[in-house]
């Protein structure tokens, strides 16, 4: 075979779609970049414990000596404390180090915010199943079930029912404190979480229920539970993908506004939304102590916004026209 030849086969070459995929997301800056932010943080969550290491101190621990007792327990020096022993500076009245309790705070975050996904996709992608590809009565109950749980106002009925959960947790013999909070928030976060998921795995099921691979297979003799996950769930990656890639900014912000109204994670535990809280106060004398766990919150949360949009256009090319 001679050389043209060869080379005209590798430009004639088929590409399958998650190739196709890859490679318009190569091409796309902004995914990288939003890929990059996310890293970063992913990164530095991971090495939190490193940090602490490096640093010689905890996140709890009360550094007295970086306070000034003159102006109310305010940071000593300039932007909160900032210095070559807190690289951010340090906490009002406690002195706590707040590069620390930073990184400590995303680790909390993003542990319970992919929890939580993980929970709610599996739910969701599973009664999205069941409904789109049965129908019927069971897709009439299951489509009752996801308006009903979409109508509830999530945030009010978070703060309602964390309380009743999280004493029913206890009673089962779980400690008090984080040990059963923790559980409590990733249940209700996913709660209202998986609705959205199997709405539009339902969607997809229904659509991909009467393609031809799937009557092929039905025609010799193949079972339902061969046809749904043997079938159709390997044809949904996509839009599962794109769904949690979407969802985990979501969860994010959703635990820290928990945190935030005194439903989430409790102290002395580092959590961004407990930062925020917390610097309330002191914002007009010590602002940096708000623009850092608020401008991480922002980045993070628009890194995955981002990159969700840029794996669903490379996914979905159409959807971005």
């Amino acid at each position: 075979m001679s050389e043209a030849s060869v080379t005209s086969d590798k430009q004639i070459e088929g590409r399958s779609p998650s190739r196709l995929a890859w490679e318009r997301l190569k091409r796309d800056k902004t995914a990288w970049v939003s890929f990059i932010v996310v890293m970063i943080f992913i990164l530095m969550a991971a090495a939190s414990p490193l940090f602490e290491a490096i640093m010689k101190t905890t996140p709890d621990a009360f550094h007295p000596n970086s306070l000034d007792e003159m102006r109310g327990a305010l940071p000593l020096g300039k932007l909160g404390g900032v210095n070559g022993h807190h690289w951010f500076g340090v906490e009002p009245r406690t002195g706590r180090d707040l590069f620390l309790r930073f990184v400590f705070g995303a680790r909390t975050s993003l542990l319970i915010a992919l929890a939580a996904t993980v929970v709610a996709t599996l739910v969701g992608v599973l009664a999205g199943l069941i409904s789109g590809f049965f129908g019927g009565k069971v897709d009439q109950l299951i489509s009752r079930i996801l308006e009903i749980v979409m109508a509830f106002p999530s945030i009010l009925f978070a703060l309602a029912i964390t309380p009743v959960l999280e004493s029913v947790l206890e009673s089962a013999g779980v400690p008090q404190g984080n040990s059963a909070r923790i559980p409590v928030m990733i249940i209700v976060m996913a709660t209202f979480g998986w609705p959205y998921i199997a709405r539009i795995v339902r969607g997809q099921v229904i659509s991909l229920r009467e393609r031809e691979f799937v009557e092929a297979a039905r025609a010799l003799g193949a079972s339902r539970m061969h046809l749904v996950f043997k079938q159709i769930l390997p044809n949904l990656w996509a839009p599962i993908l794109v769904t949690v890639a979407l969802n985990i900014p979501s969860f994010i912000t959703t635990e820290a506004a928990l945190t935030f109204l005194g439903a989430g994670v409790i102290e002395p535990a580092s959590d961004w939304g407990a930062m925020l809280l917390q610097s309330v106060p002191f914002y007009g004398v010590d602002p940096l102590y708000t623009f850092i766990p608020g401008i991480g919150l922002f980045l993070l949360v628009l890194g995955f916004n981002l990159f969700g949009d840029s794996v669903r256009d490379a996914l979905d090319p159409k959807s971005a026209r």
